[in-house]
């Protein structure tokens, strides 16, 4: 392998269009934690939904405050020891900030113009967008990672205990993960390696376009641990736990849908034709999986729900994150209805094997992100980017025999086992440290009174059905 010392990032003029493109990306992925607490939120009991939104939102000041400092150098700084990026690279991002661009100006002598060379800024591997850009669009990554294990823990987990956990979690495994998956290797003009990324997407080659093992199976697994350690909540399964606000759970699967194409459409890093074509696999695989869920719940319960419809659309927007830019239109459809009848089935799990995930993180994320990992080796297609840019490799069932589903079965089954263990791990330090679980009177009391003295409705204000506080007071 050629090294020299040319700086990384590389530096040059950005191209607006993309960089207009990706700022849009990184904001509407940062609505898809605000969508989240709502999806959740509406899943809840009334008396824990302000606590199921505070460990959504919580997770944008907890993780955005780590990924100024050091999470985004852990994430895309040089590799180090094989398994996480160089810390101090990046930190407190020092050498991205406070920089501008400018093409170069001419000399004309003729109206008093000097020449100005180019200014050139950090870009973002080889994009054509700036660094920091990159920086915020992989932060709502982050975010909306460390914010989706919450909904395994619904309705008994300590606040404090939340918080120390998604900063522990985040640093042990989140920022090493997105290192191996999302941070790829860099090459100057003359074919130097100038930045080494992760293995999984330079030596394994398995494909993950948008986050089907660093996010999905990643929280997923994560949910899985921590529900284990915390036990089953009081009642669970014999009491009933419905959900509260189907309003909020269908807004919150809209604003998800809407966000994610910034997820997954933006991961192309460019306002190109790989941006439509995800564009176009996400929108197609999430509508066949929401059918998929409801034809399941018809077949097995007789009735389709609301509630099924909207966990429909997260399970097809799951399964095809991982593969958006490796499958055509027809693998999309059959990606999104696979996954819409798997995680439809798979949900059911938990009451099999006894864990208490409260809110399907497990059976949707985690059951869902291998899905659409290992489908990759199935359905890439010889005409899809990724196809061509690993040589024309090709999936299963265009002849290109087993090689990548093993590659994306290695890459899905690695991040699951190390996540699952240092999460473990980090529950049971928490448990005999601060505690991890909130007590039997504070669980029956609700969260929202217990963790936060807040009520998310004030019922005492109400006098008569549809009734409001402003009411109350012209009565008084």
């Amino acid at each position: 392998m050629r090294r020299n010392k040319v700086a990384y990032p590389m530096t040059g003029l950005p191209n607006t269009g993309d960089t207009a493109w990706m700022l849009a990306s990184s904001a509407l992925v940062l609505l898809m934690t605000p969508g989240l607490a709502f999806f959740y939120g509406g899943m809840v009991r009334t008396k824990n939904v302000l606590n199921m939104i505070m460990m959504s939102i919580s997770a944008m000041g907890v993780v955005g405050v780590l990924w100024a400092i050091y999470g985004f150098s852990e994430s895309f700084g040089n590799n180090k020891w094989g398994l996480i990026g160089d810390p101090g690279q990046f930190f407190g991002l020092k050498g991205l900030i406070g920089t501008d661009s400018a093409p170069a100006v001419a000399a004309d002598p003729a109206h008093h113009v000097a020449a100005v060379p180019e200014a050139d800024i950090p870009l973002a591997g080889a994009t054509h967008i700036p660094m920091t850009v990159f920086v915020a669009f992989q932060l709502m990554f982050a975010i909306i990672t460390v914010a989706l294990i919450s909904g395994a823990v619904a309705d008994r987990m300590k606040f404090r205990a939340w918080l120390i956990f998604s900063a522990v979690w985040a640093t042990l495994v989140y920022f090493p993960v997105a290192h191996w998956v999302f941070d790829a290797s860099a090459s100057d003009s003359a074919g130097n390696i100038v930045h080494v990324g992760g293995w999984i997407t330079n030596k394994l080659h398995a494909i993950d376009f948008a986050g089907g093992t660093a996010v999905h199976i990643n929280a997923g697994a994560a949910g899985l641990a921590l529900a284990i350690v915390l036990g089953k909540r009081k009642g669970w399964p014999k009491t009933p736990m419905r959900p509260h606000n189907l309003p909020f759970v269908m807004l919150g699967a809209g604003l998800l849908w809407f966000g994610w194409f910034g997820f997954n459409a933006g991961s192309a890093l460019s306002s190109n034709g790989t941006a439509g074509s995800t564009f176009l696999t996400t929108t197609f695989a999430t509508s066949a999986a929401m059918l998929g869920w409801l034809i399941v719940e018809k077949i097995r319960d007789g009735k389709p729900t609301s509630l099924g419809a909207a966990s429909g659309i997260v399970a097809g927007l799951v399964a095809i994150t991982p593969s958006c830019s490796s499958v055509n239109i027809l693998g999309a459809l059959a990606i999104g209805f696979a996954a819409g009848i798997v995680c439809a089935l798979a949900i059911g799990l938990k009451y099999k094997l006894g864990f208490d995930d409260s809110l399907d993180v497990v059976g949707v994320h985690m059951i869902g992100g291998i899905l659409g990992t290992l489908a990759v080796g199935l359905f890439l297609c010889p005409e899809s980017n990724a196809s061509q840019g690993l040589n024309g490799a090709k999936g299963l069932f265009y002849g290109g025999g087993f090689g990548q589903l093993g590659k994306q079965a290695i890459g899905a089954f690695t991040v699951l086992a190390y996540s699952f263990i240092i999460a473990l791990v980090i529950a049971y330090v928490l448990k005999v440290t601060v505690g991890l679980r909130s007590t039997a009177e504070e669980e029956f009391e609700g969260l929202d009174e217990s963790e936060h003295a807040e009520t998310a409705y004030d019922f005492a204000a109400v006098t008569a059905v549809g009734g409001t506080a402003r009411d109350a007071v012209k009565e008084a």
